[in-house]
């Protein structure tokens, strides 16, 4: 498989979650066979993960979710009716993320300095956060 589809921005949001979509696009993805290895080891995992630990809900059960479901706004449906979390606490997910690496982890800091130059980047004083390395990565900025 060598040509990528890309998932959604993790600026994207679905029921104020920013980043859901794109973890939704992830697993259609992987249910299809056509997410690419880039993506496949951290499938549930990282930006995905913290996901999954601040809306309270495990991979295989919202794997099961996006499975079941035909549309977006089925597991945004199901979202509302089962992660009950508030707009300050979905707000505080996003400066998380919005807020990676942090400033004071060195090994951090020097992944995304790589990850930048991976996909050219490297002179971009703009490109701060790994949010902003993935969507210079998938092309959009």
């Amino acid at each position: 498989m060598s040509e990528i589809i890309y998932p959604r921005s993790p600026r994207e949001t679905m029921d104020g979650w920013h980043y859901l979509p794109r973890y939704i696009d992830k697993i259609r993805l992987h249910l299809a066979g056509k997410l690419h290895a880039d993506y496949q080891e951290n499938l549930g995992q990282a930006f995905d993960g913290l996901w999954l630990k601040t809306a309270g809900v495990t991979h295989e059960q919202f794997l099961a979710v996006v499975k079941n479901s035909v549309t977006d706004g089925e597991v945004c449906d199901w979202v509302r009716k089962n992660v009950k979390r508030t707009a300050a606490e979905k707000d505080a997910h996003w400066q998380e993320m919005l807020n990676r690496p942090k400033a004071d982890d060195a090994a951090a800091q020097a992944r995304l300095k790589m990850r930048k130059e991976q996909c050219g980047g490297g002179h971009r004083d703009d490109v701060k956060t790994f949010v902003d390395v993935i969507d210079l990565d998938e092309q959009r900025i």
